[in-house]
């Protein structure tokens, strides 16, 4: 069977913790996950815990840039330099019959951090039973006529419009 192209998209929580089911699920019949963050510092509590999942390798970040709008031009061309090279490599890494979690991959297209054109192209010429998933917030038409799945997470309430401020283990 080919693999599929899945999205979680939407303003609200689940995206990420969507995927990361989907990818203990993959792991848990014995497919090889490998899981990519863009825009993220790599120090969320799931990636403590991933590692000691058999099957999953999370590809830890070595930079951190911030974000996009406090980047100079200068510091923005790092960053996408640095997460092309990162996408692929994670595109040439995964394998045949596993599963590549590309996490807030749609927010790095947006932000210019990653090519989209680059991303669509190297999604059609994945391998052919690699199941693919990307997280963020509003994907393009391109990104969404390519996917398989799509499905959107909708803010109805949430903590922070209290002031409630990101909770370790619950947020990040």
């Amino acid at each position: 069977m080919s693999g599929l192209i899945h999205i979680y998209c939407g303003d609200g929580k689940g995206k990420t913790t969507a995927a990361l089911g989907l990818a203990l699920r993959a792991a848990g019949s014995g497919k090889n996950v490998l899981l990519l963050q863009f825009l993220k510092d790599g120090k969320s509590s799931e990636f403590a815990a991933l590692g000691h999942v058999p099957g999953i390798e999370a590809v830890p970040q070595t930079r951190t840039f911030g974000f996009s709008w406090t980047l100079s031009e200068e510091e923005k061309q790092e960053a996408r330099e640095y997460y092309s090279g990162l996408l692929e490599n994670a595109f040439q890494r995964a394998a045949e019959d596993g599963l590549l979690v590309l996490d807030e991959a749609m927010s790095a297209c947006a932000t210019g951090m990653i090519d989209e054109a680059r991303l669509l192209e190297l999604l059609r010429e994945r391998a052919e039973g690699l199941e693919v998933v990307l997280t963020g917030r509003n994907p393009s038409e391109a990104l969404v006529g390519a996917a398989d799945y799509v499905t959107e997470m909708k803010k109805i309430k949430h903590p922070y419009e209290r002031g409630v401020a990101a909770r370790k283990g619950i947020e990040y």
